[in-house]
């Protein structure tokens, strides 16, 4: 791991949503005004712990992230860092990143991916709403891209 660059930039600060996944977090993060982060490499590399953040976007684990890299992050980015271990699956809880899921009626109320709707253990069901979760875009039938890549609507 390589030492923080002392002339990295301080982000601007982006709250994270409730149950919101460190994937669709670190997209936001990324598109917030004023950040010009143009790549996920960008931001890992800017907190001095390299690419790994690439694979947190596209929600791989494995190695899960250290302490130590998520306090880099935490502390270039000004977030508390148990706020930002919380948009991390429990390590006791198995992790499915393909295919993406969502619950829509969750999606409408609060715009964001949350991390809970990929776990294997949790049926195709939201615990919420009981709806089924989906896959793919009900119109155009197109799976669900990484939350970094979702975008308003």
């Amino acid at each position: 791991m390589s030492e923080p660059d002392k002339n990295a930039p301080r982000l601007g600060y982006v709250e994270p949503l409730a149950h919101e996944s460190i994937s669709h977090y670190l997209g936001r993060l990324r598109r917030f005004k004023g950040n010009s982060l143009p790549s996920a490499y960008s931001l890992g590399q800017a907190a001095g712990i390299g690419t790994v953040t690439s694979r947190w976007e596209k929600l791989y684990f494995n190695p899960f992230p250290t302490a130590k890299e998520l306090e880099a992050i935490a502390r270039l980015i000004n977030l508390d860092p148990s706020r930002f271990r919380d948009m991390l699956p429990h390590p006791e809880m198995t992790l499915q990143p393909r295919p993406i899921r969502l619950c829509g009626a969750c999606y409408a109320e609060v715009p964001c991916h949350r991390i809970g709707w990929q776990y294997k253990d949790v049926a195709a069901v939201c615990p919420h709403h009981n709806l089924r979760l989906l896959e793919r875009c009900p119109s155009c039938k197109t799976p669900f891209q990484i939350p970094a890549l979702w975008t308003d609507g």
